[in-house]
């Protein structure tokens, strides 16, 4: 009789941007081996340094109590100043990676391409908040913008539970790409869950009202393959000459639960 497969107890949340920081080799690992970013680590330090392969950027992650855990440097070029990201610990990686997949996309539009980071939150439901703000129909997300239309500043993404307590909060210079921004608010209003095997650990709360999570167990083969599924898929992006589609693992979930 063959072995019953090994299976892992995973939880989908929504919304999204309550879910936990999640696992940060969903932004490293792609970096490195799909772009060519190298690393350097510190084994007195508990930090992690990518620098893109031109040297021209630099992501810094950095467990700090008091400041944000994730920034991303990038210099100066002939039509921009030099730009800044940060997140805080318990920004979703999938977020965090819409941004660095977008800055790693060899088919990305040009830097200064027209674009409004906030068309996609409009279109999920998100309504005007404060002078040039969304906020999230659930009132925990807030996207806003500083300065004026004649001298734009930066952009703050703040999130939010109960009476106002900050969850974790992003920042994006005011010299910081407009696609990338974007990238950013694409996947903020992404209704999709996310998965995650700590939500127990990791969520800022349990409250029903506020998240849902659907427990199921995935077979673990399908777990562990999801990160090398997304390197290939990263890496296709670099080819040259076209490529076979890379099949997707599906993962069929066994018993699904609601929380």
């Amino acid at each position: 009789m063959p072995p019953t497969p090994e299976t892992v107890e995973v939880d989908f949340i929504t919304p999204r941007h309550l879910a936990g920081g999640g696992d940060p080799a969903w932004v490293t690992v792609p970096l490195h081996r799909a772009s060519g970013w190298s690393y350097g680590d510190d084994p007195l330090m508990p930090r992690v340094l990518l620098s893109s392969p031109d040297q021209k950027a630099l992501l810094r992650l950095e467990p700090d109590p008091d400041d944000q855990w994730w920034t991303l440097h990038h210099a100066a070029e002939p039509n921009r100043p030099a730009w800044y990201a940060s997140f805080g610990a318990r920004t979703p990686v999938e977020l965090i990676a819409a941004v660095t997949d977008a800055l790693t996309d060899p088919a990305a539009p040009a830097s200064d391409a027209p674009c409004d980071p906030y068309r996609t939150l409009r279109q999920v439901g998100w309504s005007p908040y404060g002078d040039d703000g969304l906020v999230s129909p659930d009132k925990t997300a807030y996207v806003e913008r500083l300065g004026t239309p004649a001298d734009p500043g930066a952009w703050f993404v703040t999130v939010t539970v109960g009476t106002h307590q900050k969850v974790w909060q992003a920042r994006f210079g005011a010299h910081t790409p407009p696609p990338l921004v974007a990238a950013f608010t694409a996947a903020l209003a992404d209704p999709r869950p996310v998965h995650r095997t700590d939500s127990g650990r990791s969520l800022p709360t349990l409250a029903p009202d506020i998240v849902t999570r659907k427990t199921t167990d995935v077979l673990a083969v399908y777990v562990a393959g999801a990160l090398e599924d997304r390197v290939r898929s990263l890496s296709a992006r670099h080819t040259t000459t076209p490529t076979a589609p890379i099949p997707s693992r599906q993962a069929p979930p066994r018993h699904g639960r609601s929380r």
